[in-house]
C-alpha cells in the first residue's frame, strides 16, 4: 500500500491494520483504554518539538497525533458509534458555532473578547446538553497533568468569586503552607502522609500565585527544567575538566559550580 498526502489513504491503513485475520495483531489487541497512554504522550512530544522550535520533529510528532485520532475513530466505528467523518464534521461545526466573530455578525475585535464569548458559547452548549454537572469547576478532565488541571480549577473558581484579588494574598498564603510544612517536619513523630499533603497545598498556592502573575504553571517549570538540566551539564562539564565526577565530590563544591554557571549565564 503506497503513501499518500489523502487522508483517505490513511483511513485505509487503519482499516487493514485494524482487519482480523490479516491485521496487525498488536493493533488488533488495542481498545481505548490502552491507547490512551499514547494519546498523551503523542500530544506532549508535539509540545516538546514545538518548544525545541524543530519543525522537522514537529511534521512527524503531528503525524502521530494524527495517528492516535484516526485509531480511536476506527475503534468508534467497529463498534458502530462513529466514524472519522463524523470526528472531522463535529469539529467543523464547533469551529463555526464558537466563531459567531467570523462565521456570523457578532463583534468580537479583541483576544480577550474572543475567549470571553467562547466560553459563553461552551456554557450554553452544556446547559443544552444537560449534562447533569452543576458543579462550577465541572468538566475539567481528571486525566490533565496537575499542574495545568490546578490552573483550570482555579480559573473556574474565579469566575464565580472564589479568588483573591492581590497576588500578594496568593504569596502570604504560600507562606502559610509553607510553615505548615515545617510544622509537620517539627512533630517528634512526623507522618510523611500528612507533609505530602501540605506539600499538595503549597504546589497548589504557588500554582495560584502565577496565575494571578498571568503565567502558565507547566510552561514556566517547563523552562526552570531546562534550566536545570543546562546548569547541571555545566557542573558536569566543570568537574569533568577536573577529571571527576559529581558523586566524587562535596554539595559545597558542586554549589559553587552552580553559581558559576548561573552567574555566566
Amino acid at each position: 500500500m503506497d503513501p499518500s498526502r489523502d487522508i483517505g489513504r490513511l483511513l485505509e491503513i487503519m482499516a487493514a491494520l485494524r482487519t482480523p485475520e490479516t491485521g496487525c495483531p498488536w493493533d488488533l489487541a488495542q481498545n481505548f483504554s490502552t491507547i490512551a497512554p499514547y494519546t498523551l504522550e503523542e500530544a506532549y512530544e508535539v509540545a516538546d518539538a514545538i518548544a525545541r522550535d524543530d519543525l522537522a520533529d514537529l511534521k512527524d510528532q503531528l503525524g502521530d497525533l494524527l495517528l492516535q485520532v484516526v485509531f480511536h475513530a476506527r475503534m468508534a466505528e467497529e463498534q458502530g458509534a462513529f466514524d472519522f467523518g463524523d470526528v472531522v464534521q463535529a469539529i467543523t461545526e464547533k469551529l463555526i458555532r464558537r466563531h459567531p466573530h467570523v462565521f456570523a455578525d457578532e463583534k468580537s475585535p479583541t483576544p480577550r473578547a474572543v475567549e470571553g464569548l467562547w466560553e459563553r458559547i461552551k456554557a450554553e452548549e452544556k446547559a443544552a446538553n444537560k449534562t447533569g454537572q452543576t458543579s462550577a469547576l465541572a468538566g475539567i478532565p481528571v486525566a490533565l497533568p496537575a499542574l495545568s488541571r490546578a490552573l483550570k480549577l482555579q480559573m473556574k473558581a474565579s469566575k464565580v468569586g472564589f479568588d483573591w484579588n492581590d497576588p500578594r494574598a496568593v504569596l502570604r498564603k504560600i507562606r502559610e503552607e509553607a510553615d505548615e510544612i515545617e510544622a509537620e517536619l517539627d512533630r517528634s513523630e512526623a507522618n510523611k502522609t500528612a507533609t505530602a499533603g501540605e506539600v499538595g497545598d503549597l504546589l497548589f498556592a504557588v500554582v495560584n500565585l502565577a496565575r494571578h502573575l498571568d503565567a502558565d504553571p507547566e510552561a514556566v517549570l517547563r523552562q526552570t527544567n531546562l534550566k536545570f538540566e543546562r546548569r547541571f551539564a555545566a557542573i558536569e562539564r566543570a568537574l569533568a575538566a577536573r577529571g571527576k565526577a559529581p558523586q566524587e565530590v562535596s554539595l559545597a563544591e558542586m554549589d559553587a559550580l552552580w553559581n558559576e554557571a548561573k552567574a555566566a549565564e
